[in-house]
């Protein structure tokens, strides 16, 4: 939808019925191997990266004294280290999502028809006629999407927060349940404020679509003067309007709260099962313990991270 010409579809359902139609129901797994095998990578990056920006942050101030009198970071802080956490994930991220966009972008039906024959045949030309660089082809897009886990761990915290103040109501919910759907829910408010630059990011990487990929470095010199994250940008609001922005917002949507709450729900029990978030530190040349659960304050301990 994202890349297509402005009017080749009228919505999902239209892609969803023309690509079955064109190409096979099989044409919906196109471009699936690169992010089934990388997308592990990405979020171990991410989720990992995440962990010790938020250590390091905690260590160096950023935090709050809240009522319990334990310190914890800041709202501002979960979102810096969401922040910075995303610009982590970039690295590996663009290389992955690229090929992922070069596959879904072919229309023949049949794969030997396609200029790419798969994510490695995928590489290998890009490496041949772009070089090694190449593989991060829309990188700056990359970037200032994934800017955006500033407002996806920022909101989570402060809907885990919200949740904890059911604390001993009839409407008290357990730690595993407000991760699963503070999670889904912070995923909105991601998407809704991500969107754009995600647009921006995957039109960068279809480039030069449509005009087919070239396979000689000299076409490329003449092809492939890649249009910067500021020219991708005019060209939608020139073509489209701001509305060319928000393409894709509504399959987003459907995907992300059961796989964000799931992914959020895993990793946050996965941390306190394994108490990952225990540290110790010197104060005063005293040696302190301290926990950095992610369990909330309706449970027997307290967060520093809350």
């Amino acid at each position: 939808m994202q890349c297509s010409a402005p009017g080749t579809y009228r919505g999902a359902l239209d892609v969803l019925s023309k690509v079955i139609k064109n190409e096979g129901i099989f044409a919906l797994y196109k471009g699936a191997t690169p992010p089934a095998v990388g997308w592990a990578a990405i979020d171990s990056v991410l989720l990992g990266s995440l962990h010790n920006f938020r250590l390091f942050l905690l260590q160096n101030g950023m935090t709050e004294i809240p009522p319990s009198g334990n310190p914890r970071l800041t709202l501002f802080a979960h979102g810096v280290a969401g922040l910075f956490a995303g610009w982590t994930s970039a690295f590996v991220a663009t290389p992955i999502e690229l090929l992922k966009v070069k596959l879904q972008l072919q229309e023949q039906k049949s794969v030997a028809d396609r200029h790419f024959k798969g994510p490695i045949d995928c590489a290998r030309q890009i490496i041949r006629v772009q070089g090694i660089g190449g593989l991060w082809s829309g990188f700056t897009g990359s970037l200032a999407f994934r800017s955006n886990f500033f407002w996806l761990f920022l909101s989570f915290e402060a809907l885990m927060r919200g949740f904890s103040v059911l604390a001993g109501s009839r409407y008290e919910i357990s730690t595993g349940t407000a991760n699963f759907l503070s999670g889904g829910l912070a995923s909105f408010v991601y998407w809704s404020i991500a969107i754009p630059f995600d647009n921006i990011k995957n039109r960068m990487m279809a480039y030069p679509h449509p005009h087919p990929y070239p396979t000689a470095r000299t076409a490329a010199e003449l092809l492939l003067k890649r249009p910067s994250f500021i020219q991708t940008a005019r060209q939608i609001v020139v073509r489209e309007g701001a509305s060319g922005f928000f393409r894709g917002l509504g399959p987003c949507f459907l995907r992300a709260f059961p796989v964000n709450a799931s992914a959020l729900f895993v990793y946050e029990g996965t941390m306190r099962i394994l108490g990952a978030e225990q540290f110790t530190f010197v104060l005063f040349n005293c040696r302190q313990s301290l926990s950095m659960s992610r369990a909330r304050s309706y449970l027997p301990y307290h967060s520093l991270l809350m």
